[in-house]
């Protein structure tokens, strides 16, 4: 069985496919055929090239996951299977899209003082070939014979070849144009721009090419828009707005948006950052003016595949729409689709263009009928909203309930952290005897691995690996070189770096993994739904921590009765100080970070200490004293020498600022 299985690299292509796939491991000759099956159903002809690696086309699919597919030399046994990763068109490799150069330009192009030449790039090297075809594509969403966006769920996806902008044009990486108002096809208004091979006929599907973002055509809708685009767009948001009118209402069925934007970013169960508005790429938030922060609920509403959008001000504040133009705005289609994805509404990207983003360019973008819009789309505040509860293992290891019990537990093998059998969850952790540099083993434990169930999802490990985290799927490597962020069979999974990774479960469930300081921490985040409904090293989540360590017999062992065997040492109360970094070119004494706990802090030789030696954790959760930072011989008696004792103060805090500043890029 081992020897009909293989990998592909690159592992992973948009889902608009035209991404050629090698498989490795696998030569043949030149000259032979190759088929390839994706999904058991979907057959096209794949390539062998001049060395004999043999090569599939990603397919266009509405969906994201991984996609199985077999192969065949004969054309009859396809006797060799692999997968690959199918992701959003927006997390795809940037090196493979047609870039739209001045995106401004072209979503505003036709109204009032936006005219002129367009222009588009790409890597020339990528296409493999000296002329290239360009060409429009258009996407809708119909039913039978009655195209449009409608509430049926018989819609069906189409993505269709509407015409070439040019056809065996040089393949210099770059093209220009002047638009001309379409007269045939200026009705179909979102779609793509695809670059093929001149050798290609036009419209071939599943050949290799490079594809833009979707966007909206502005640039190519009818002669009218041009004329007044105020009237025209303020005509399509009126037509617009009586449609959703029929529509059914969505609003009731959505996750009301965490307060403020600390808890949006901490609850990543159900919350994760909107790449479109986020604080740690600028906060450049087009559709959200005065926000810096959006979140998505990470599931689609159940009924109607509808999504929640949670935006924030410089303040931490959630912003609204009756407040302000950049406020929240709930979509009636995810913009991550959701599954089983394919068809109308659940189509990633696709659906919420369709039924979200075009209709904010009617009424927002291009006419000033934004009032109509927001009519539809309002804030849903936070009145309902409720934090999940956190439990913790850290340290070696430290474990903080759900309920704010501490205590340590240095015992070494597999244990449940999180067991609710009637809501089919399961978080098992395995800890191992700590090993020192030199070899010899430690009396203490510590967290090395922890295996994660949530009802018919796919089984995730995580394993502390080299002083990094290796992420298992059904007991298979899954690779993050490529995606940070995986949609998988009832899972999500996000690993942003080799030491962080966040593990999402369609029932809000959230497990995040970090290293720090060479040990993994684990915090498990549970809706309030599983209230009553947990056991496990976490404790039963009832706001009681009396009860929390419970046998699976049903036992309680109480604080009073307990033994140094079953636990070695517990507080009843928790106060968490968070985590302290080691100065550079120094070190920290100590990996506690609770009420009573004490760091201290020493500089390696040549460098002189300045903060505090020793920092205490307090029952307020400060650490008493300063930031120890650690600096030079040769700059101390620098600044002694030529300034005085008071100004050297100043200046050691000014370059000690600097050298924040310097790490902090």
């Amino acid at each position: 069985y081992n020897q009909s299985c293989f990998q592909v690299k690159p592992h992973s292509s948009s889902m608009l496919g035209g991404r050629a796939l090698r498989i490795l491991s696998l030569v043949l000759h030149p000259g032979g055929r190759l088929l390839c099956r994706f999904k058991g159903e979907i057959e096209r002809e794949g390539f062998i090239d001049a060395e004999g690696h043999a090569h599939c086309i990603s397919p266009l699919l509405f969906e994201t996951g991984w996609i199985p597919f077999a192969v065949s030399t004969d054309g009859i046994n396809f006797d060799r299977s692999g997968e690959y990763l199918s992701v959003h068109p927006s997390k795809a490799d940037r090196a493979f899209e047609v870039t739209l150069v001045n995106t401004t330009q072209w979503q505003y192009y036709g109204t009032p003082n936006m005219a002129g030449q367009l222009k588009m790039m790409w890597n020339s090297s990528l296409v493999g070939a000296e002329g290239v075809n360009i060409e429009l594509w258009g996407y809708r969403e119909f039913n039978g014979s009655t195209e449009g966006v409608n509430g049926s769920s018989a819609l069906q996806a189409k993505l269709s070849y509407l015409y070439s902008l040019g056809r065996n044009l040089p393949n210099t990486g770059a093209f220009s144009f002047i638009p001309e108002p379409s007269k045939n096809y200026a009705d179909w208004e979102l779609g793509n721009i695809r670059i093929t091979a001149s050798s290609k006929s036009d419209g071939a599907r599943d050949v290799q090419g490079l594809w833009s973002g979707g966007h909206v055509l502005a640039w190519h809708l009818e002669q009218a828009f041009r004329d007044d685009s105020a009237a025209w767009a303020k005509s399509k948001c009126l037509q617009w707005d009586d449609l959703e009118k029929k529509l059914p209402n969505f609003l009731d069925e959505l996750i009301d948006c965490p307060c403020t934007l600390a808890q949006a970013r901490a609850d990543t169960g159900r919350f994760h950052t909107d790449y479109s508005c986020d604080i740690e790429r600028g906060s450049v938030c087009t559709y959200h003016p005065g926000s810096v922060h959006c979140v998505r609920a990470v599931q689609a509403s159940p009924t109607h595949g509808s999504g929640q959008q949670c935006c924030y001000d410089s303040k931490g504040a959630l912003v609204l729409t009756g407040d302000s133009i950049g406020g929240s705005t709930p979509d009636r289609a995810h913009d991550w689709g959701s599954p089983p994805y394919r068809n109308p509404p659940r189509v990633p990207g696709y659906s919420h263009w369709l039924y979200d983003v075009m209709s904010f360019y009617y009424c927002c973008l291009w006419s000033d009928h934004c009032h109509i819009y927001f009519n539809h789309r309002p804030s849903s505040g936070c009145r309902n909203y409720k934090p999940p509860r956190a439990g913790v293992v850290l340290g070696d290891p430290h474990f903080i309930t759900f309920d704010g019990l501490s205590y340590t537990f240095n015992g070494k093998g597999e244990f449940y952290l999180v067991s609710s059998a009637d809501r089919e969850l399961s978080v098992q952790a395995r800890t191992e005897q700590v090993k020192l540099k030199n070899g010899t083993l430690a009396n203490a434990t510590w967290l090395s691995s922890v295996a994660m169930k949530d009802k018919a999802s796919d089984v995730i490990e995580v394993r502390l690996l080299e002083g990094h985290l290796q992420v298992l799927r059904n007991q298979s490597v899954l690779p993050f070189t490529e995606q940070r962020w995986m949609d998988l069979q009832g899972v999500f999974v996000s690993a942003p770096s080799p030491q962080n990774v966040t593990v999402i479960f369609l029932s809000g469930v959230g497990v995040e993994v970090r290293v720090y300081e060479g040990a993994m921490a684990v915090t498990v985040l549970l809706p309030t739904e599983f209230s009553n409904h947990t056991q496990g090293l976490l404790g039963l989540m009832n706001s009681d921590p009396s009860d929390d360590l419970m046998t699976q017999l049903g036992e309680v062992v109480s604080l009073d009765d307990a033994t140094p065997e079953e636990i070695f040492t517990f507080g009843a109360g928790l106060v968490y100080c968070g985590w302290l970094p080691t100065p550079r070119n120094g070190k920290k004494n100590g990996t506690f970070y609770l009420e009573g706990n004490t760091l201290s802090f020493t500089c390696n030789e040549g460098h002189i200490l300045y903060g505090s030696t020793e920092r205490t954790c307090l029952d307020d959760g400060i650490w008493t004293g300063d930031q120890p930072h650690c600096i030079t011989d040769n700059n101390v008696g620098f600044v002694l020498g030529a300034v005085g004792s008071l100004s050297a103060l100043v200046t050691i805090g000014v370059m000690i600022k600097l050298h924040n500043r310097k790490q902090d890029r």
